[in-house]
């Protein structure tokens, strides 16, 4: 009987934990300002190690950290986020800036009308009037742009004066160059140059190509095409949930 107990017990945690891993510890999430429980059922903890409340994941947590320390007054700011999820970081600036908005890309919509909850914006084209912002916000959205540089300049136009584009990305390449991914091919689908690489989209169920493999040189193309100057912030806080790969914020702000 012992043996089959056994047998069953190893079987769940089999399941529960396919690859070994758990791992816990209890602080202060940033995204729900929460005292919570942070839990990992897998060792990749960019996308596994979980508030017990919001399930937020490390990246938002940072997100909001570096929000919070460049901006205290974030709740009185214009702000807008490109491809926000519905949880996490996107649902507090939601629920407590004074003037949010949330964009999405719908190619096959009129840029600058309502789709649903959401202004139907391309970053490399958007139809924002010149400094309509405080703070502009995406989440892993920068490595699936066709024109980055593009992009960049236009969240710098947007921008008002003193304002900054807080951001998380990807940074795999770290202290080498940034690689091109893919480009876009004449039907507007992905040409791949490397291995096909796919990340989720909210609002696109075949999801979103990446295009771009950045490193920390992404500080000096920021400057190059938009003029703002950017710092990349790394957080290692496990009391506030914030443990992770790919961890990085990058915030670009405008000059005064």
């Amino acid at each position: 009987m012992n043996e089959l107990i056994k047998n069953i017990r190893d079987k769940a945690l089999d399941f529960l934990l396919p690859d070994g891993f758990y791992f816990s510890h209890k602080g202060h999430c940033t995204c729900c300002d929460q005292d919570v429980t942070f839990q990992s059922y897998n060792s990749w903890l960019r996308d596994s190690f979980r508030c017990s409340n919001c399930l937020s994941v490390p990246r938002e947590r940072a997100l909001m950290l570096i929000i919070e320390l460049y901006y205290p007054a974030w709740r009185s700011f214009d702000i807008h986020e490109s491809s926000p999820s519905q949880s996490g970081a996107s649902l507090k600036l939601q629920n407590s800036a004074r003037n949010y908005v949330p964009s999405q890309y719908f190619p096959d919509k009129p840029f600058g009308t309502m789709v649903g909850d959401f202004q139907n914006q391309d970053l490399e084209n958007q139809t924002f009037p010149d400094e309509s912002f405080d703070l502009v916000v995406t989440q892993d959205v920068m490595e699936h742009l066709y024109d980055p540089g593009k992009a960049f300049a236009e969240i710098a136009r947007t921008l008002k004066k003193g304002g900054a584009h807080i951001f998380t990305v990807p940074l795999i390449r770290r202290n080498k160059p940034t690689e091109i991914w893919a480009v876009k091919g004449e039907d507007n689908n992905p040409v791949f140059l490397k291995t096909p690489e796919w990340h989720e989209n909210p609002v696109d169920p075949n999801g979103s190509a990446v295009t771009m493999h950045w490193g920390f040189d992404i500080v000096d193309f920021i400057r190059e095409k938009s003029g703002l100057e950017t710092t990349i912030e790394y957080i290692d806080n496990l009391d506030y949930g914030i443990r992770a790969e790919l961890i990085e914020v990058v915030v670009s702000q405008k000059s005064v």
